[in-house]
């Protein structure tokens, strides 16, 4: 699989040749447009980022999840310039692929549980962001390459 900056530098030309009217576009009320998917992967990436660096540093950690639709709300990436959040995106996934690339063997065998679920290492937790990275982005219509 590949690392968090690759799929980064693989994806970023296709999102990037979307106009501003493309990225907003909805195919249904109830379905997130591309800015509010790419506004998504940003929210995962904070609250990633939280459980990265505080699983790296103790063992054994229960973690709250978080209510994705309220945060794309809250965001309001929907009335956001593109080229805003998909900057955002950029420089946030690439500071999370920093991060993670400097994790060490001890601390990715570190387990924390997160809303309740059953406990995952930090290993899997760092490889399971990037799936679900891969996941949204191939969700976007339009971009080149797809």
């Amino acid at each position: 699989m590949p690392g968090l900056r690759e799929v980064v530098l693989e994806h970023l030309p296709g999102l990037q040749a979307l106009a501003d009217e493309q990225a907003g576009h909805k195919l249904a009320p109830e379905v997130w447009s591309a800015k509010e998917i790419v506004g998504h992967l940003v929210d995962s990436g904070v609250n990633n980022h939280a459980r990265f660096v505080r699983a790296a540093g103790e063992d054994g950690l229960s973690l709250p999840g978080y209510d994705q639709n309220a945060w794309v709300s809250a965001g309001a990436y929907q009335q956001r310039p593109w080229a805003e959040v998909l900057t955002l995106w950029q420089a946030y996934q690439l500071h999370l692929a920093h991060i993670i690339e400097h994790l060490t063997p001890a601390q990715l065998v570190h387990t924390l549980s997160i809303g309740g679920g059953e406990p995952v290492t930090l290993g899997f937790l760092a490889e399971d962001y990037v799936r679900h990275q891969l996941h949204h982005l191939t969700q976007i219509p339009g971009r080149v390459g797809a």
